[in-house]
């Protein structure tokens, strides 16, 4: 049996792109559970935070934060939204700019990294990013998170205890640390073997593409270690 393919991804829970990403890939995860040799991964999600400046309770909508951060004129922005919620619903995501409560993103990233010690951290990135994305829920202050936490069968006294300690902050620094090794300037990011790098939302098909191509190699490789 080969060592599974482990796939890397950096991402913010707040960046749309980045669950359009998931998706698109899990759609490509799809594409190939039907191959007779299906490609074996090892998926984690790693923390990114696109505005680190951001308070926890912004006052305004999405339009007021992009307007104000990149600069960008309200109508360009809403036209951005537009084409984002189309794209998104394409990967077959509901985007609810209009209910989009924005905030700082720090805790939701201690919070999947406490959730992977437990062995939760897809179930957590999944919902929150349906929260932010898709229900308008805030993903920002502790009460909110312990209560999602909660959603995925989390302990909720426990979640809390690590939130206020800040138990998994040096985690996310960490994170973040090896996104600068990397290079990374945008999200997502997706490393494949630790030496394949995919940047964006990319179709579905490019991840089927790169899972066969890599799987195909490693079983070759194993082969010909075992002629020798």
């Amino acid at each position: 049996m080969s060592e599974p393919i482990s796939i890397d991804i950096w991402s913010d829970i707040a960046c749309p792109w980045c669950y359009i990403g998931k998706r698109n890939l899990e759609k490509g995860l799809d594409a190939v559970a039907g191959d007779e040799d299906v490609p074996q991964v090892n998926i984690t999600f790693h923390s990114f935070e696109l505005s680190p400046d951001t308070p926890v309770d912004f006052d305004g909508d999405e339009v007021d934060f992009l307007a104000g951060h990149k600069g960008m004129p309200r109508e360009q922005v809403e036209k951005m939204l537009a084409h984002v919620t189309g794209v998104a619903a394409d990967a077959g995501l509901e985007y609810r700019f209009d209910l989009l409560q924005h905030t700082n993103t720090v805790k939701a990233h201690e919070l999947l990294h406490f959730a992977k010690a437990h062995g939760q951290q897809h179930e957590m990135q999944e919902r929150l990013m349906s929260a932010y994305f898709t229900e308008g829920r805030h993903i920002g202050r502790v009460d909110d998170l312990v209560e999602l936490a909660s959603e995925v069968g989390l302990d909720a006294d426990e979640t809390r205890k690590a939130l206020e300690s800040d138990l998994y902050l040096p985690a996310v620094r960490q994170d973040q640390a090896q996104a600068r090794a990397y290079g990374i300037q945008g999200v997502p990011f997706f490393v494949i073997d630790g030496q394949y790098g995919i940047s964006g939302a990319q179709p579905p098909a490019a991840f089927e593409n790169v899972l066969r191509d890599l799987w195909v190699k490693r079983g070759e490789g194993e082969t010909e270690s075992a002629a020798v």
